[in-house]
């Protein structure tokens, strides 16, 4: 269904005309049109009274506004907007019967799938009595935010709903939109006594940076681990959804799944789910399940926005702890991808994932380097990745300094501090290379990881 189509139909449906963000003149003075995404979000905003940037801030945190082909998550959604059908979570369902829109269309078409999520937030919304004059204050929407997260703990409820205003809070930028941040300061109702992922009483027994939200026992085999079964290897996975979601999912009972550990990828926090002396099911494999500690990473393996430096080094260290702890090798031999389990069908953590630079910092090569830019310019380019041949997504100006997280080979630059094939990683899929840096070392940065 074409997204002319869609409105078409969702304009016959609702009686509602979608009113498209400003368009921007183009070239000879012609109005642009405005991108289908904003359209989808301003449509949805005005037919159900939903706060645009509510709307856009809990697709960002579900899936950073990417529909990944209409493959649903590990937890069963679909779409940017993570509409959900499981056993707990009916969101998918919900949204067919609001807008009388197909299942098929709200999986796979973007502009459906927004339109079901603001019609769930809507009814929502309206079963928690939020009046009109309510529904234009943001802070208000919190418990139907909480709810559509699906999450059956409190706490797991406020970490999903606390993302989406830290979102709004911070501002952020995806996907043609941009949210620029504002205070906020959420009514929780009930939930403001929930306790916080990561404060006190809810930390790991296992291990101390890790926040406790136990899986439910449905998804994991009780065990007296190294006792009963030696731990020899630890398996990385990606979730293949958002981190409240993941950790969501292994307490819903309908998963049959479950992992050790999940980090949330925009500053490495991490939620121990299953105890490591108990069996969780992440690999695939009975055997390996018996002898591995199995680690999460929120994200999906196609998106490589998601692969943070704060991430990586939280579970590098998490890695190093756990192998040390267990006689575990340092080695890719026993720290392996979901995709290397025999039999496995997952293919996480996917081409993205940066194993050499993720194996350094568990071998214990965890600098981080800086420099100042230096260009004849007043900014230099920012590449996705090691070489002029890769795409410009950003600049730093002249005279700025920047962190150097990795350093990596790419294509020959000559620039003030000479010629050299060395790229200087300063953000997640954020390069410039060497010659344009002042480091104090030609070339390579001691104990700073290779990427």
């Amino acid at each position: 269904m074409s997204i002319r189509t869609l409105l078409a139909l969702t304009t016959a449906l609702t009686g509602v005309v979608a009113v498209a963000s400003p368009a921007v003149a183009g070239p000879g003075g012609t109005p642009a049109p405005a991108a289908p995404l904003a359209v989808a979000f301003d449509t949805a905003a005005q037919r159900y009274d939903v706060p645009r940037d509510l709307l856009v801030a809990l697709g960002y945190a579900e899936s950073r506004l990417d529909m990944h082909a209409s493959t649903p998550s590990a937890a069963g959604g679909h779409g940017l907007m993570h509409l959900a059908s499981n056993l707990r979570v009916r969101t998918l369902d919900e949204a067919a019967a609001l807008t009388r829109l197909s299942p098929t269309a709200l999986r796979t078409d973007p502009t459906a799938n927004v339109l079901g999520a603001a019609a769930v937030l809507r009814s929502y919304a309206d079963q928690a009595g939020l009046t009109d004059a309510a529904r234009d204050d943001v802070n208000g929407w919190y418990g139907p935010v909480a709810r559509y997260g699906g999450a059956s703990e409190p706490s797991v409820a406020r970490l999903y709903a606390d993302t989406v205003y830290d979102l709004l809070r911070a501002g952020f930028t995806g996907r043609g939109e941009a949210v620029t941040g504002r205070p906020v300061t959420p009514r929780r109702g009930g939930l403001e006594q929930a306790a916080v992922l990561g404060g006190i009483g809810t930390l790991s027994t296992d291990y101390g940076p890790a926040a406790w939200a136990p899986a439910s026992t449905s998804n994991y085999t009780v065990a007296s681990r190294p006792g009963s079964h030696p731990i020899n290897r630890i398996v990385i996975h990606m979730t293949q959804g958002a981190y409240a979601g993941a950790v969501s999912w292994f307490q819903n009972p309908a998963a049959q799944a479950s992992a050790h550990y999940t980090f949330r990828s925009f500053d490495g926090a991490v939620t121990q789910s299953v105890r490591e002396k108990d069996i969780a099911w992440h690999a695939g494999n009975w055997t390996y399940n018996t002898q591995s500690i199995g680690i999460e990473h929120e994200g999906y393996v196609d998106n490589a926005t998601w692969f943070t430096d704060a991430m990586y080094r939280a579970s590098a260290a998490l890695t190093r702890s756990l192998a040390t702890k267990y006689g575990i090798p340092k080695d890719r031999a026993h720290i392996i991808g979901h995709n290397e389990v025999p039999g496995a069908t997952h293919t996480d953590p996917g081409p993205n994932w940066n194993w050499t630079y993720y194996l350094q910092l568990v071998n214990g090569v965890t600098g981080v380097g800086s420099g100042t830019v230096s260009t004849s310019a007043s900014t230099l380019n920012v590449r996705s990745g090691p070489g002029a041949g890769y795409p410009i997504v950003g600049s730093v100006a002249d005279g700025a300094t920047v962190a150097v997280y990795c350093q990596a080979v790419g294509s020959t630059v000559t620039g003030p501090y000479g010629t050299t094939t060395v790229w200087n990683r300063i953000g997640t899929n954020r390069y410039v290379s060497d010659a344009y840096v002042l480091t104090g070392y030609d070339g390579y940065i001691p104990n700073v990881p290779r990427c």
